[in-house]
């Protein structure tokens, strides 16, 4: 793994959880997209559109990536999911120098008509990055996918873990979740 590092000074966890819930963390009524109503919502675009955030996830995003390798065999490529997941697997690419791969929602009916961009190849032990988890369904789809397609996916790094049942869920189906931060890192109570 090759370290083109974007950081330049130490990272303060709380301050970056504090900058992710002041960009991101809206209340009112909200619907997500496991069909749970939610007094909260945590918007992924209002922090993964904002370099000095991504900047500062990107060596956390490396330093899973480097345990992942240690545990499950060295990680050759990272994922991500269109839309929200682009930015943060970039990030995270670039941090540790492996080549990244999107994964879209349903493959697309036009050119090479795939499902996902970028190279993947039988065998190839991936690490899917996500943005915010609450059930984990849209990641494990997408770890689905990969491994269709021949890939070892043994984990899933979340920027977020809302904690209504992703770790539960992504460790049932095998793969080992990590999470960057928690709703309570957030400041976000229990509904």
């Amino acid at each position: 793994m090759t370290n083109t590092s974007l950081a330049h000074e130490p990272i303060d966890r709380a301050q970056l959880a504090s900058a992710i819930a002041d960009a991101s963390l809206l209340r009112g009524e909200f619907t997500l997209r496991s069909g749970r109503k939610s007094s909260y919502y945590l918007d992924k675009y209002r922090f993964s559109t904002q370099p000095t955030i991504l900047r500062q996830l990107g060596p956390m995003f490396a330093q899973i990536v480097e345990q992942v390798s240690e545990d499950h065999g060295r990680v050759v490529r990272l994922a991500g999911a269109e839309l929200g997941g682009i930015p943060l697997v970039t990030v995270a690419s670039l941090e540790t120098g492996l080549p990244s791969i999107f994964v879209r929602n349903a493959k697309k009916d036009y050119g090479t008509a795939k499902q996902v961009e970028g190279t993947v190849n039988e065998g190839d032990v991936v690490v899917f990055v996500e943005d915010v988890a609450t059930t984990g369904g849209q990641a494990l789809e997408a770890v689905e996918v990969l491994r269709s397609l021949g890939a070892k996916v043994p984990a899933i790094i979340s920027v977020i873990d809302r904690q209504e049942g992703a770790r539960e869920n992504i460790e049932g189906a095998g793969v080992a979740f990590h999470a960057l931060f928690t709703k309570k890192d957030l400041g976000v109570e229990d509904e």
